[in-house]
């Protein structure tokens, strides 16, 4: 288990990500510093949350923190990246990206984007580390927001329910309706359906 050494300063920063897996979407990621004045109850795993507990935690985050900023990797810059190097793109925009800048940086996770400050991954991080915590409550609720109107757009998808993963409804949404502009190309399931389409 990673030992986590807080720094002597305020201003920490924690990072995490949403939509790795997805078929669908962009990479949302956050970061946040909170304000030890203004301590907040319940912060956890957003996975381990009930939705209506994540909303209600987002809002008092956005409410209480020193600081936040939301950042992203787009669909295109996934497919011309690959996942893991546009999460860590995403993350360093989210870190780069705060009206007071950090001191020191917790990341979720087991490796470290190219940031010029002091940071340490943590693995497990959003169950252990407040700030890493508040961050993915931030980046899902986003996320699944994003999932929500794209659902307007797009009914026959479901996307409100399984979020952009290859959850079976998804795959039989995407042999039945093929691709729309959001969906990641490079993503097997994905490039599948490209190359039996172009096929027929």
């Amino acid at each position: 288990m990673t030992e986590i050494v807080r720094p002597n300063t305020q201003l920490v920063a924690g990072v995490d990500e949403v939509g790795r897996g997805p078929l669908v979407g962009d990479v949302v990621t956050a970061a946040v510093i909170l304000d030890p004045n203004k301590p907040i109850a319940g912060l956890a795993d957003s996975k381990k949350l009930t939705e209506k507990k994540r909303l209600a935690l987002y809002d008092e985050i956005i409410e209480k923190a020193l600081c936040f900023n939301i950042a992203r990797a787009t669909v295109p810059e996934i497919d011309e990246l690959n996942i893991l190097h546009a999460t860590m793109l995403a993350m360093k925009r989210a870190v780069e990206g705060l009206s007071i800048p950090a001191e020191f940086v917790f990341i979720d996770g087991n490796r470290l984007p190219d940031i010029n400050v002091p940071a340490q991954a943590v693995v497990k991080g959003d169950s252990l580390v407040a700030e890493i915590s508040a961050a993915s409550i931030l980046a899902k609720v986003t996320r699944d927001n994003e999932m929500k109107a794209l659902d307007v757009e797009y009914p026959q998808f479901g996307f409100a329910g399984h979020k952009g993963y290859p959850t079976k409804a998804h795959l039989e949404a995407l042999a039945l309706h093929g691709v729309t502009p959001h969906h990641r190309q490079s993503f097997k399931p994905v490039k599948t359906i490209i190359e039996q389409t172009n096929n027929c």
